[in-house]
């Protein structure tokens, strides 16, 4: 295969590739569109020289879009986002105004827009399950939480969700083929995935150890192995490059971090995990008001989630867990639903195992959102037999999908105070 071809492919694969796929990126395009141009047109929360982080939900935007924020979490992110901050300085003549958000904000539509079609593609190219249960679950998707506040957040999670989104559904395509990951395409997942957020890195391989033929043959497995290690140095090449080989920095700064971040005792841990790791990523919980400054003199209001404060909130989440614990046993024996639950299983070590950020996680959806409506598709398509499980299915994401909307619209509508009241 030529060059030219492989670049054809690869277009294919992030955009639109036929009618209805044009659709439904058109359509989520202009929805979450709508969205953040009234945002980036008539608040200043999306960017504000003053305020470097923690406006609304612990997002970093300022400090993100000027520096790719903290090396030792987000190490390649400052080249990422010096690309992206001269384009909005060059469409707004320099200067950080509602030209400059509007910019920003849909820079970030289209990167989650593009995350909802890679689902979609998933669901359609993969998984291959009916059309009309396709919709249901992206639109489904297209409502959590993280969903509607990266698509005008410009922010590592906004950027991460898509590639790995893109990712998987390439590691998927290639799995099926029975082909393996190519060096290229792992170097370039490593470099991107891991470079945003370095955890993150590990996801790249998951994929390449269920190749087919991996552990009974030792030339596959030296290929493989290969493949990782120079994906390996790679990283670590650009990573030091960019701390100037000044490695010892690495390590005090990511023990500084993680005692900052996973020392939090406010809340119990059971309600942390359930409210804001997997719950605060989907359904929005209620807000709370603080006092923040900058450092600098500059006084502000920040918002931050509760954790839930009625028990429906708690059921909805048993709910949809119980989906897709019932969906990876029932699937238990297909590698591409083992890439994607071993992929979750890394975020819940880190985040409710390992207490990093748990009473601020319901930010890192971007990391393992779309695992639930990849494992809802495989639900469906192991019961594709079944009629009256498939109605029951249907019936009960339609129930979740409803409330979930009501939910959220009724949190954005608060959310839309506090911007009203704090960031005309």
């Amino acid at each position: 295969m030529n060059f030219k071809s492989k670049l054809i492919d690869f277009f294919r694969l992030i955009f639109p590739s036929s009618l209805i796929e044009l659709w439904v990126f058109l359509f989520f395009m202009i929805a979450y569109g709508i969205l953040s141009s009234y945002i980036a047109f008539n608040y200043t929360i999306i960017f504000d020289d003053r305020i470097p982080w923690d406006a609304y939900f612990s997002f970093d935007n300022r400090s993100i879009v000027m520096t790719g924020g903290s090396f030792e979490r987000h190490p390649l992110s400052y080249y990422f986002f010096n690309w992206i901050r001269e384009f909005a300085f060059l469409v707004s003549n320099g200067k950080t105004d509602a030209t400059f958000r509007l910019v920003l904000a849909w820079l970030s539509t289209t990167a989650v827009s593009l995350s909802v079609l890679q689902v979609f593609k998933y669901l359609k190219n993969i998984i291959r399950i009916p059309l009309m249960i396709n919709l249901l679950i992206i639109l489904f998707f297209s409502f959590f939480s993280t969903c509607i506040l990266l698509s005008f957040t410009p922010e590592n999670f906004t950027y991460t969700l898509l590639l790995l989104c893109l990712y998987n559904h390439y590691a998927a395509i290639k799995l099926k083929k029975e082909e393996k990951i190519s060096g290229l395409a792992l170097i370039f997942a490593g470099i991107s995935i891991g470079g945003l957020t370095i955890t993150n890195i590990v996801k790249a391989f998951i994929p390449v150890v269920f190749e087919k033929g991996l552990f009974r043959n030792w030339k596959k497995f030296g290929d493989a192995t290969f493949r990782t290690i120079l994906t390996c140095i790679c990283f670590i090449l650009l990573y030091l490059n960019r701390i100037h080989f000044k490695y010892e920095n690495i390590f005090n700064k990511t023990n500084e971090q993680y005692e900052k971040f996973s020392n939090v005792k406010s809340t119990p841990i059971w309600d942390m995990i359930l409210s804001y790791f997997f719950g605060g990523n989907i359904l929005f919980s209620s807000f709370i008001i603080r006092d923040k400054h900058n450092m600098k003199g500059f006084n502000f209001k920040g918002l931050i989630m509760d954790v839930y404060s009625s028990w429906i909130p708690y059921v909805f989440i048993a709910l949809l867990l119980g989906l897709i614990l019932w969906s990876y046993f029932r699937n238990f024996k297909n590698k591409l639903v083992q890439i994607v639950m071993i992929s979750f299983i890394l975020d819940i070590i880190i985040h409710c195992i390992m207490r990093f950020g748990l009473h601020t996680s319901y930010i890192y959806g971007g990391h393992f959102v779309f695992v639930f409506p990849i494992l809802l598709g495989w639900l469906f398509y192991s019961y594709r037999s079944s009629p009256k499980i498939l109605s029951f299915l249907t019936v009960t994401i339609g129930i979740l999908f409803i409330y979930l909307a009501i939910n959220n619209y009724i949190r954005m509508t608060e959310f839309f105070w506090f911007l009203n009241s704090y960031y005309q």
